[in-house]
């Protein structure tokens, strides 16, 4: 097939740090390049990608203190609806801001939702535009969209080889991503605490919550020497800080729509505490890859559980359920039903209203 992969622009594809949208659109364009796929991908030049790349902008406009990618992605549709004869199928990460070029061509679309429902400014949009196909990245973010062209859930998936089985041998716990109050980083730290354990964080400052980390985690840091705050890392990283963790803390406290750290934790057998929110329950198998808990007290105690589980049983339901050749293939199989539904005249009406 003929596909057009559509990022967005402050990170690169994949991002050099941070970035979970971007780095699930790298795997997922690179898949679809091995097995056969003409791709094209939109996204920033210091992408690095097998598949045919389209420039938007010079480097990832992060590098240039820009966060605020509006005028950038304008620029970037234009350029992908004067191609649009050249796909079968154009896929978004983007969120809404193509609806009103691509109306005509919903048929031809597919967006995936990679962030939370729940903000009340969205269900106006989905309302406006119930028949652009969608994917969502878990079932529990459906919950808040009103109804809507659903085309199917599609979770996450990261090549087999980027990460292997650790040993978890460093006697430490692990908080992997974002500082911001939604993740717990306190709560992270209170239960490193209490379970008489280091913990190590790795994990980026937004300037959006650069006065939460000053004001709020910061002191808390300073208090806690049984904490290590290493700050962002790269991939490379990850095995080592991953693989030797006994196991990863995500004590979150929002409708997480995935969660892509804890399959990178599971791609190296280190189980999960998490806490129940969100896709955590469609993602965590309570008891074989982690625990799912309620509070900071339930996370303590599964902390004393750990020897419990079995970290070849954690990979192994990694390679399972969250590969990168599995995620392909299921957004293949969606964009092979919108290509033999697209000339039907239904199609074309729908797209059309």
């Amino acid at each position: 097939m003929k596909i057009a992969q559509i990022a967005p622009l402050v990170e690169s594809v994949p991002p050099t740090l941070y970035g979970g949208t971007e780095r699930v659109v790298s795997w997922l364009t690179e898949e679809l390049v091995a097995e056969g796929h003409d791709v094209t991908l939109f996204a920033s030049g210091d992408s690095r990608t097998a598949a045919r790349l389209v420039p938007i902008v010079p480097r990832a406009l992060r590098m240039d203190g820009i966060h605020n990618s509006t005028t950038y992605n304008i620029i970037m549709l234009d350029q992908v609806a004067a191609r649009s004869h050249a796909f079968d199928v154009m896929h978004f990460h983007i969120d809404f801001f193509h609806y009103p070029l691509f109306r005509n061509m919903a048929h031809k679309t597919l967006t995936t939702l990679h962030g939370r429902q729940d903000l009340p400014e969205l269900p106006a949009i989905y309302r406006a535009f119930p028949h652009m196909p969608l994917v969502s990245i878990s079932d529990h973010q459906r919950k808040p969209v009103p109804p809507v062209n659903w085309r199917g859930t599609v979770y996450h998936g990261l090549p087999e080889g980027l990460l292997k089985e650790g040993k978890g041998e460093g006697g430490y716990l692990a908080f992997l991503g974002r500082i911001c109050a939604d993740k717990g980083p306190l709560e992270a730290i209170e239960i490193a605490r209490r379970a008489g354990m280091k913990l190590k964080v790795a994990a980026k400052v937004d300037p959006a919550d650069q006065n939460y980390f000053d004001e709020q985690v910061k002191p808390v840091l300073d208090a806690s020497p049984h904490v290590e705050f290493i700050g962002e890392i790269n991939d490379g990283q990850k095995q080592e800080f991953l693989g030797n963790a006994a196991a990863l803390l995500f004590p979150i406290s929002w409708p997480e729509p995935f969660g892509l750290v804890m399959i990178e934790s599971m791609g190296c057998g280190t189980p999960v505490i998490a806490f129940d929110c969100g896709s955590v329950p469609e993602i965590m198998e309570d008891g074989l890859t982690g625990f799912v808990v309620e509070n900071v007290d339930q996370a303590v105690a599964a902390v004393g559980r750990l020897n419990r589980l079995f970290r070849p049983s954690i990979r192994s339901r990694f390679e399972e359920r969250f590969s990168a050749r599995a995620m392909a293939r299921e957004y293949v199989k969606i964009y092979q039903s919108l290509a033999a539904q697209g000339t039907s005249p239904q199609a074309v009406q729908v797209a059309a209203e």
